[in-house]
This record gives C-alpha cells, structure tokens and sequence, in this order.
C-alpha cells in the first residue's frame, strides 16, 4: 500500500470492504468508540485589527438583529446568540427535506431540526433504547443503550428517567458510520454473553424522488446469545412528546396507540406546538414476527405531575414482566397538563436459545406537512405527495418503513458498494465522501411538493422592464449587432415573467416544459447559524453531490435561480457594511441566495454587502447550469434557462472597464471572499469569468444560437489571454493585478474556473503547464507549509510562505475550496497530491472532532 493506494488487482478481493452481513457493520466505516471525548471545536481567532475593521458592521447588525425580532422576523445570522457545540454527531435520521433528527455516536437523540430555521441541540434522554435480559435460573440485567446518562444522585433519584438503569459500558462499544446508515455494536452489556448490533437506515437513495422524501428511520437490532442457556430478551424504545428544548411541559399533548398492517404495532404522539408553528405527530413502532411479541405503553410521565404511570414505573414494569400486557387495557387520552412532559413506549420480547441470533425491528417516523415562513407563505412538504396533507399519516410512514427498508437497504448498498470497492482510494476517501452526504438531511433542508403556496401574496411589483435599461452601467459599445438582437427578443421573456401570473409564482416550475415531472424545490441552509436558503456562491461548490444523485432536484434549484434572473426587486434593503440602501435584486444580477423570510419571492436575504455588484455568482450561475446540461442531456432544461444565462453574461459587461473582455474587481468586497477584498483582475473572479464565456459559447451551440455561440467565443478568447497577461507572475496566477500588498498572495482557489471548465468537459482557461504549476505552487504553499499537510489548503500564501494575514477569509480553511483544489489536482494527474491535499480536511473535521 503506497501514498494510502491499495493496488488496484486487489479490487476483486474476496475480503470486501462491503461484504454484507446483517449482524456486522462493513468493514470500511467512520468509527468512535461509545465513551470517545473528542475535541470541540475552538471559535477562530479575531486579530485587533480585523475587530477594528468589523466593528461598524457588527453595531448595524447588533441594531438589525434587535429590529428584525422587534417585528417577529429572523435575521440571517445572530452572533450574538450563542449555541451549543458539540462533536458527537452521527449519522441523522429521516430522508430529505422533511425535517431531521440527530442521533449521537453516544446514543443521544439531538438536534432536532423540524421546522425552518429551528434548531435544538440539546438531546432529550427520554428518546432511548434500552435492553432487559434474563436468564432460566433468575439472572436478570438491564441498560440503557445510550453512554450518557442524567446527572444522578441519591438526592435527585426519583420516579424520572433518573431512575432507569445508565449502566452501559461504551468503551466496549463501538459506533460505525456510513450515511444514511449506522451501526452500533454493543459489548458492554451487563449480561456479557449477549452482544447486540443495532442497524439504524434512513431513505437517502440516490434517483429515488418518493421514499427519499420520508420523514422516517428504521432501527434492526440482531441479538446474539453466545451462552449455554437461553435467554428472554426485551428492548425497549421509548420517545418523548417534544420537539426538543421544552416543548415537551407545555401542555395539550396526548399519545394514543394503534394497531397497523402485518403485526406493525405503534404509538402516535400527537404535539401541539407554540410560536405559531405547525403540530407535529410522532409514531414509534415495531413488527410483532414469529418469536417477536409487542407490546406498548401509550403515555408515561417523564417530568411533572400526573395520574398517569411515571418513567420509573414504567422501567419497573417491563423490568419485572418482559411486556406491557398487564397495561394493554389502560389509554391515557387526555391532554397533557402545562409543567408536565410525557413520553411513549414499546417493547419487542424475544428468546434467544444458545449459540443463537434473533432480530428485531423499530421504526420512528414525523409528520408535519407543513412549512410556514414568516411572509406568511405556507407550502407542504414532498412526502405529503404520497401520504396527503392532514398530518395524520406518521403511523402508515413507520409501518411502511417497517415493511420496505429492507428493499431500501438494497438499493443503498448498490449504490455505495463499487465506492467501497475500490481499492485505489485511499480509505478514508469512501468513508468521508458518503458521510459529508450528511448536510442533505441535516442542512435544515426543505423539500416542497411544488405546489404554489396557501396565502400566496405578490410581493414583486407589477410592472414591465426594457431589459436595456437594466443592464445597470453597461457601455454598449462594447456590444455587437448579434448581443443587441439578442437582448431585445429577450424583452418578451421578460414581459412574460412580470405578468401577473408570473408574480404569483415567482419560481422554478414555471420554467418546466409540459413533459417535465414536477419534482419540487428544495432549500438548504448554508449553515446552523447562518440562515439564508440556498447561498449560490457555496453551492456551486456542494451541487456536485445534489447533481450526481438526485439530478432533477438539481435542476429544480437551478430553474429556480433562472427565474430569479429575471426578477427586479427595487425595494430598498440597508447594507450592514456601510449603512447604504441598495435595491434587494438588480434584473440581470443572480442572487447570492433565495431568501429567508419568503423563499423565491423575496431574494438576497444577505446584507451584509451589495451582491448585485458581485464579480463570481453570475459566472458560477452559468457554469453550473451548463455543467448540469452536459451531466443530465436534458436540453430542455438548456432552452428554458437559456434567457437567463444570456442576461447573467450581459449584465457583467458592465464590470469589463477597459473592453478587453475581463471583467475587473471593484476595491470592495464583492466575491464570495467578503472578508478578503480584490481589486482590479482576480484570479478566482477572472478565471470564473473566462470559463464561464467559454461554458456560454458552448451552450448556445447546443441548443442551436449559433451567432450568440460565435460572439461569446471572442469574448472568451479576450478574456482568457487578459486573464494570461495580467495575473501570471512565473509560477502562479496573482490574487488581483492592483499591484497591492497582497496581489502576490498565493489563493488556494485561484483555479476554480479550470476546475469547473474541465469538470463540464471545456478546454483549459490557460496553459496546461501554467495550471500545473500552479496546483504544484499551492500545494507546496497553501497545504504542506500548514501544520504539515494535516488541514487542507489554507486560502491564502504569501510568497515567504507565511499565512495571508490582511484578512479573516484569506487564513482560514474551507473544505469545499479543499476539495475543489484536489479535484483540480486530480484532473491534472496530480493524483497523490490530490488526495494529500483532501485527507487534511479528513484528519482536521473527522478525525480529529467527529462529525464536529
């Protein structure tokens, strides 16, 4: 094995990494230890200097933060808000877009994410398994299978989940991830002949558009008796009625069982919610099999005071009889009292002879139709497609789940299997390419059925543009009779889309031929903190995974930034950067995202500067739609999109100062960079700029706008020998050409429009030995002259080899500007220094703090 390879006639080995045996985990997971500590992650560090510069900005925001919850709407982000940091994390439950749930390598449940924008961290202990064992001759054990376990002491032990039994040794067990599935091995049992592996699975299956949809995850527990005598074993699932933090005291709550198909039994909790969100309804359930007896208890009291049976009865209970049998005639239908939290149970009963195996099957399931933004805009969710829109269906979710994860488990390891197969990868390449799929469950990721949305109100004026008008700035001379032509047949596109029709659906599908299948929109945080749906200048880095696995979600979110295009929004927002008022969306401009308070109708939820003015998303814009033309074949896609990306490349002749065909940075932060400004040609800007002409020109071949095709060449070919000429310094392309402090700097992602142009199959932006240097400078640089290559690429060198200091941005890390450099190096055939350079980010956020 050499430079991490494993050579490649070892591929058809006998001894697969994703061999499957349903009471083993594969042998190439990310793995932790039950009891692991790992290290949290430290907040960067913040020089003087930049705390002087930042300082205006952060009093605006401070005073928009205060307005913003004054009127009952969010702002982007809160700093000021502080949130609980951890690196548990493992492997989340549910499909895409209808909300998630966390599950620690620990056992906890956390992070519930089931409304937009909504985020609680902290687990609740109530959500657990849990295992009784007993033996012929009166030997009886029980634990809760989660390492963690409530402060307890003899002055707080009640009748809580206090009093269960936290015994579970987690140094003996051993959590394996491998998105959308997990495994735990437990050996640390207090009954030391029974070992259990418990096998978590969620729908993530790549081109599937109905179960991926699923609020639903299936737990399968093999328990295994290497004994000389039987044993009688219980495991218990029991749930909390809460949506995490304290919703579950607040009152008119209630659970009530029921009985499904095929020996499903369930337990529904149906929760009332605050704030003005929608109800939520869980369903726990498990199959009664041959062998496998269930039973439940509808409510037990978790906190509080009630009638009811307490937790600590509960655990007695099934402690002392293995069922609820002796409780099946009990049904707690009232309401839930205010200061009180209830919970639910159900229980598999087994017996294991010696030498023996036996499994079990749980499920959990959610339904909550609806997303409400603070517009007052409602919409519902994918699933409700095939399941309806009452809120009614979480019980038929877990049923069905129950039935067909099998057949879902299948396609998972179809897909995954020639991954982990591949022995020329290095190891922790499988594992981290599957497990960083995480964030399309975990991202608060909406999916939306595709339907207008209730209480649909026009927030976009009606009125009608000359399109010339609005290239903002632009100098006609530089135009030829072929652009003009162009952009005055564009004029009825855009006296289509501000019709009163239009308005009133402001988004993608309204860019579907009438043989596309509607599949939805689809909306992701750019991060926990961060809020802003759909930030285009960081998918441009995530949408290969979106592209590879669920193409016509992709396609979704593209129509939906064509249509954004073409939108002019010129109601003024307040700049926190300066304090200026600009127009929210500039016709011509793509936005930086799809909004916040009213996705798709308000855009450019970021304020923080003008990205109207921004040299790097109308570029990323037509790269990405003609990376995804190329990918799909989809043509129509390409012609109802092709209006759009016309305009984006018109709009930017404005930003092209001298004619040369390159477009020029402004002194201000106006690229993805914010932090980190550029003035005059930029590496990153420019060569997004050359292949994005390139890419353009390509396109309208395609779908047969030969003279567009024929113009965008000699742009492209204009640009491409300014971009030559005015950044090569020898070795590597300069950060900008303003002859500055920091123009030398050495940028990490200097390269990015030669990574997109060969990924879409375009020729190179320079030349091949110019780029090749390059990758070879930065990997010199940026990646090896940082803690030794264990971090990734930093984003900015200077020629001395010190770390760029002049702002925040240039010396930080970013995994997806990692990423996109390996690839480049890939490209290249620079292959070990590729994956040199990408195992950084896997020893800095995996190994080292755990799915952090």
């Amino acid at each position: 094995m050499e430079n991490g390879f494993i050579p490649e006639e070892t591929v058809n080995s006998s001894d697969s990494p994703n061999k499957v045996d349903p009471g083993k985990p594969p042998l190439l997971t990310w793995q932790r230890t039950l009891n692991c500590i790992s290290t949290i992650p430290t907040a960067s560090f913040v020089r003087l200097r930049e705390i002087f510069h930042l300082l205006p900005l952060g009093l605006r925001l401070w005073r928009h933060v205060k307005e913003e919850a004054d009127k009952g709407t969010p702002s982007i982000m809160d700093p000021y808000h502080k949130r609980q940091v951890t690196c548990h994390h493992g492997v989340p439950l549910g499909g895409i877009g209808a909300g998630s749930i966390g599950r620690s390598f620990k056992g906890e449940f956390q992070r519930f994410q089931l409304f937009p924008r909504v985020c609680e961290d902290t687990p609740n202990l109530a959500n657990q398994f849990s295992v009784f064992v007993s033996r012929p001759k009166g030997g009886k054990s029980s634990t809760v299978l989660c390492s963690t376990s409530p402060n307890i002491t003899e002055k707080n032990k009640g009748a809580g989940i206090d009093s269960w039994d936290w015994n579970l040794d987690g140094e003996k067990c051993t959590y394996h991830a491998l998105f959308p599935r997990a495994w735990t091995v437990y050996d640390g049992l207090p009954d030391a002949e029974i070992s259990i592996v418990c096998r978590q699975i969620s729908p993530f299956i790549p081109h599937n558009y109905k179960e991926s949809s699923l609020p639903v995850a299936v737990f399968t527990f093999t328990l295994s008796n290497s004994g000389k005598t039987s044993a009688d074993a219980t495991l218990l699932f029991t749930w909390a009625n809460s949506v995490g933090g304290d919703s579950g005291s607040t009152g008119s709550h209630f659970n009530k069982r029921k009985m499904m198909q095929e020996g499903v039994h369930s337990v529904l909790l149906h929760h009332k919610t605050s704030n003005g969100r929608p109800p939520v309804t869980f369903a726990i359930a498990a199959q009664e099999t041959d062998g496998v007896h269930v039973s439940e208890c509808p409510c037990f009291l978790i906190s509080g005071t009630s009638q009811i049976m307490t937790a600590n009865e509960m655990w007695k209970e099934i402690r002392e009889h293995s069922s609820f049998d002796c409780l099946k005639h009990q049904e707690n239908q009232l309401p839930s009292e205010p200061g009180s939290s209830i919970g639910a149970a159900i229980a598999a009963s087994v017996n294991i002879p010696p030498g023996s195996s036996r499994s079990m099957t749980f499920s959990l399931a959610w339904d909550c139709p609806e997303i409400r933004f603070p517009s007052g805009k409602t919409y519902h969710r994918r699933y409700t497609k095939f399941y309806g829109i009452n809120g009614n269906s979480a019980a038929n979710i877990a049923c069905d789940a129950i039935l067909e994860h099998a057949k879902w488990e299948h396609q998972i390891e179809e897909w995954q299997r020639p991954i982990l197969e591949d022995r020329r990868l290095p190891e922790w390449y499988p594992i981290t390419l599957l497990n960083e799929l995480y964030y399309l469950n975990a991202g608060s990721t909406i999916w939306t059925d595709g339907s207008l949305p209730t209480h649909c109100i026009s927030t976009i004026g009606q009125q009608r543009f000359s399109l010339s008008n609005h290239i903002t700035g632009s100098d006609k001379s530089h135009k030829n009779d072929t652009s003009t032509d162009i952009l005055e047949r564009m004029q009825t596109v855009l006296e289509r889309m501000h019709s009163p029709m239009a308005s009133n659906s402001a988004f993608g599908p309204y860019l579907l031929q009438n043989a596309e299948e509607n599949v939805g929109q689809l909306l992701y945080l750019e991060g926990i903190e961060y809020h802003m749906w759909n930030t285009y200048d960081v998918h441009f880095y995530s949408s290969f995974a979106l592209l590879m696995l669920f193409p016509k979600l992709e396609l979704s979110v593209q129509r939906d930034f064509a249509m954004a295009v073409m939108m002019h929004d010129p109601r003024k927002m307040k700049v926190m950067s300066n304090g200026t008022w600009v127009p929210r969306k500039v016709l011509g401009a793509v936005p930086h995202d799809i909004g916040l308070n009213d996705p798709w109708f308000e855009v450019n939820a970021y304020n923080f500067y003008d990205t109207d003015r921004w040299k790097d998303l109308n570029s990323k814009f037509v790269l990405q739609v003609y990376r995804d033309m190329i990918a799909t074949g989809d043509k129509s896609f390409a012609k109802a999109v092709w209006p759009a990306v016309f305009i984006a490349i018109a709009y930017m002749d404005q930003f092209d100062k001298d004619g040369d065909g390159m477009i020029e940075n402004e002194g201000f932060p106006d690229q993805t960079y914010d932090a980190w400004t550029v003035k005059g040609v930029s590496s990153y800007c420019g060569g997004l700029w050359v292949a994005a002409l390139q890419a353009a020109s390509a396109m309208a071949s395609e779908i047969g706008d030969d003279s567009s095709a024929e113009y965008l060449w000699v742009k492209f070919e204009q640009a491409k020998s300014a971009y030559d000429r005015k950044l090569w310094n020898g070795s590597y392309f300069n950060y900008d050409s303003s002859n500055a402090k920091t123009s030398s700097s050495i940028q990490a992602d200097q390269l990015a429009g030669q990574w997109y142009a060969r990924a879409c199959g375009l020729s190179p932006i320079a030349d091949e030995n110019k780029v090749r240097s390059a990758l070879e400078k930065i990997y010199e640089f940026n990646v090896m002259k940082v803690r030794a290559g264990m971090c990734g690429a930093v984003n900015g060198m200077q020629p001395n080899g010190e770390v760029d200091l002049s702002a925040l941005q240039s010396r930080e890390i970013w995994s997806g500007v990692t990423y996109s450099v390996a690839a480049a190096m890939i490209q290249e055939g620079m292959v070990d220094m590729a994956f040199n350079t990408a195992s950084g980010v896997y020893e800095a956020a995996w190994s080292e703090h755990g799915l952090g």
